[in-house]
């Protein structure tokens, strides 16, 4: 554990909650951070937690290592004005707003012709908030290894975390990982509206659906062998598993899945437009 790191969170929602419960006491004491957020009932749950907190920015952001800006992103860029005058040379600057650029957000917390470049940009999702998500991470030129090393570190501490080199490879991030628990949601769903079809009672569906989502994703991270090598080792020809397979073929799930994942790149690439502005 870090003493002397101390992290300030400006925005205290479930993201940052989530990154708060896995870092207090683990990468840093829970006196170590500090939380800026204009809802009464955050602070005080943030000091039940050990943290200090604040309802607007002030001056204990001066003395913070790394600033997590955690904020809605049509928020962002007033968020920015009204911090950015404790900002210190080598502040790092993490960013977990979705729809910002890096570049945008640099611009905007620097001067003209300077933009801050001790920045990382961050696309976690939701399963963070039990310790389980997965973070896609971009930094910019001027962030050293010992920056991109603490933001891994922060951001491992509810998951893996995966580097890609810039903005146009999180709008990908975006689309498979950021988006991608509700695509999971939508086939859970799915899997207990058919088993309920075929005879099955609610609860037997649902548990049934949700053991054998986590079985068969801890079987693949776990197994040496691809996915679709795990497939065709459930499927025998002429089974069961080959006639549901068949229907999916049909339907052309793989083609939907990748049109569902463009689709959701480009909206990420509009937002970043709209948002940049």
């Amino acid at each position: 554990m870090n003493h002397d790191l101390s992290i300030a969170f400006i925005g205290g929602g479930n993201m940052a909650t989530a990154l708060a419960s896995g870092l207090a006491g683990k990468t840093c004491p829970a006196g170590n951070l500090h939380v800026v957020d204009p809802n009464a009932d955050v602070q005080n749950a943030w000091r039940q937690r050990g943290a200090t907190a604040a309802g607007a920015p002030d001056e204990a952001l001066r003395a913070c290592k790394v600033w997590l800006y955690a904020v809605k992103p049509q928020q962002l860029r007033d968020v920015v004005a009204a911090t950015r005058q404790w900002l210190q040379p080598d502040t790092l600057i993490i960013s977990v707003a979705a729809g910002i650029r890096a570049d945008t957000l640099a611009e905007w917390l620097g001067e003209p012709g300077r933009p801050w470049q001790n920045l990382v940009r961050c696309m976690p999702n939701t399963p963070a908030l039990v310790g389980a998500g997965v973070s896609g991470l971009a930094a910019l030129p001027g962030v050293d290894d010992a920056g991109r090393s603490l933001a891994e570190s922060l951001l491992a501490s509810v998951g893996q975390v995966v580097w890609v080199a810039d903005d146009a490879a999180l709008d990908a991030v975006t689309a498979l990982s950021g988006s991608g628990p509700a695509y999971v949601f939508l086939f859970l769903e799915s899997l207990i509206a058919g088993g309920v079809a075929v005879g099955l009672s609610p609860d037997q569906a649902h548990q049934l659906a949700l053991g054998t989502l986590a079985g068969a994703t801890k079987l693949a991270e776990q197994a040496t062998d691809s996915p679709s090598v795990l497939r065709e080792r459930v499927t025998s020809k002429g089974g069961t598993t080959a006639a549901a397979l068949q229907v999916f073929e049909q339907a052309d799930l793989r083609g939907i899945v990748r049109q569902a994942l463009e689709a959701a790149a480009q909206r990420s690439r509009e937002l970043a437009d709209e948002f940049g502005k």
